[in-house]
């Protein structure tokens, strides 16, 4: 098993900043990608950020060159930050981690989510 739990969510203004945090515990010796997906309102959740153990980063379009996405291995974590926030930025933040010691291929832990607004 792998516990994923997020912090940093919060309310920000149209070009404000915020840094989200995600740490893993448990079975973390086989993680290997670790990233962020987010859902607003009445929306599918999308992919936001995605980081492999070496490095590699995957961005969604609309958030290329304002966000950031970092991981330290030593500490299981994944952080994101959030610059030149927008109003379409709003959603609920979820933190993955993919764990690759099953036999069936690899599956996917979540947090509980963490809440950004952005609003003047």
């Amino acid at each position: 098993q792998v516990q994923v739990v997020e912090s940093g969510g919060g309310l920000a203004q149209p070009g404000g900043s915020l840094r989200l945090s995600c740490a893993a515990s448990g079975r973390v010796l086989t993680i290997s990608d670790m990233g962020w997906y987010r859902q607003a309102p009445g929306e599918d959740r999308e992919l936001v950020a995605r980081i492999t153990t070496t490095g590699t980063t995957t961005y969604a379009d609309s958030v290329k060159g304002r966000f950031t996405i970092s991981r330290d291995n030593a500490k299981n974590s994944v952080y994101l930050q959030m610059n030149s926030l927008e109003f379409e930025d709003t959603a609920v933040y979820y933190c993955f981690a993919v764990d690759t010691s099953s036999y069936l291929g690899p599956y996917d832990y979540w947090g509980q989510g963490t809440q950004v607004t952005v609003s003047s």
